[in-house]
């Protein structure tokens, strides 16, 4: 399926329940909320949530629809407050939220992210609270317009003051990625490349950066800078954009690719059409609620702004992901 262009951002958040499920595809962590009336999402509660010390500590929070409710309705939101389109660890962390809470067995489920409707299926529970799931991505695009370059951009080099012109391939697998080939992917390259091309004016929405060296034909390894993140350890859509970008680049061969990356290695498979489909494990990690007091300190910075449960559940976008 095709994505369409992102939503702008809306001041219109949602509301939340207490209760959460955390866990994390290779060290990309996710706090998953059903929609209720316990706290409004604003930017300032998510960046108190998602705070590590403050907080609960995530990489994201994933908000959803009542479990009776098919196709479930997600909304996803950074830690800077931000919220996304889509993450394909985000909904993998979901899948793993709804197998642990028997809301799924081996069927294929869909739901609805980011004005898409993704459909996913947890393939085995490997034990120890490990999922392994895939998620079916839709089809990526290769034309810049869709990983948001700005018009004046297209067809212009990416140049940087010290790396010079960046070997950089655009990609959209529902949310913005710019692919960067170099035989660098040290900690020093990335802090470099990501927050300038993150910011860069090519980019008016911002755009997710990875550093790609394809090692084989059947191999991508990567390091990556999430918009609205940051340094992130692993990341879905990043493994999408890189394996998507070194196909078309004819890098690497179509079909599955080994996304290798500082917090594991994820499975994208990509057809000529570039239709992308990314498989590989999720850890439960905890239930909890958030305490009352907790709440009741979201509420200044939120109040007036948040909405009833299930309310303004459409697609927003502005950050991350991943």
């Amino acid at each position: 399926m095709e994505h369409p262009a992102a939503p702008s951002v809306t001041a219109d958040r949602p509301r939340a329940g207490a209760g959460f499920f955390k866990g994390h595809g290779l060290g990309n962590d996710y706090l998953v909320f059903p929609f209720g009336d316990g706290w409004a999402a604003s930017p300032e509660a998510v960046r108190a949530v998602c705070d590590r010390w403050r907080g609960v500590g995530a990489d994201g929070i994933v908000l959803h629809s009542p479990p009776e409710e098919r196709p479930w309705r997600l909304r996803m939101f950074n830690p800077d407050g931000s919220e996304f389109e889509r993450s394909g660890n985000g909904l993998r962390v979901f899948a793993a939220c709804a197998a642990s809470r028997g809301w799924v067995g081996g069927e294929r489920f869909a739901v609805e992210v980011g004005g898409d409707r993704v459909r996913m299926r947890v393939e085995e529970c490997l034990g120890r609270g490990v999922y392994d799931v895939s998620v079916e991505m839709g089809r990526a695009s290769l034309d810049p317009a869709d990983a948001g370059l700005a018009p004046e951009w297209r067809g212009r080099p990416l140049t940087h003051p010290a790396e010079g012109t960046l070997d950089c391939t655009p990609v959209s697998v529902g949310n913005p990625h710019c692919v960067v080939f170099t035989d660098d992917l040290s900690d020093v390259a990335l802090s470099r490349l990501g927050p300038f091309l993150t910011a860069h004016e090519a980019f008016p929405a911002g755009v997710n950066v990875q550093l790609a060296r394809p090692v084989s034909r059947a191999c991508v390894e990567i390091g990556i800078w999430e918009r609205g993140v940051g340094y992130t350890l692993a990341s879905g859509t990043s493994s999408c954009a890189a394996a998507v970008a070194a196909a078309g680049r004819g890098l690497v061969d179509y079909g599955d690719v080994e996304v290798r990356m500082e917090g594991g290695t994820l499975q994208v498979s990509v057809s000529r059409e570039l239709e992308v489909t990314l498989r590989g494990p999720v850890q439960a990690v905890a239930v909890g609620r958030l305490a009352d007091g907790f709440m009741e300190s979201l509420q200044p910075a939120s109040r007036g702004r948040g909405l009833r449960p299930g309310e303004g559940t459409g697609s927003r976008s502005s950050g991350n992901k991943a």
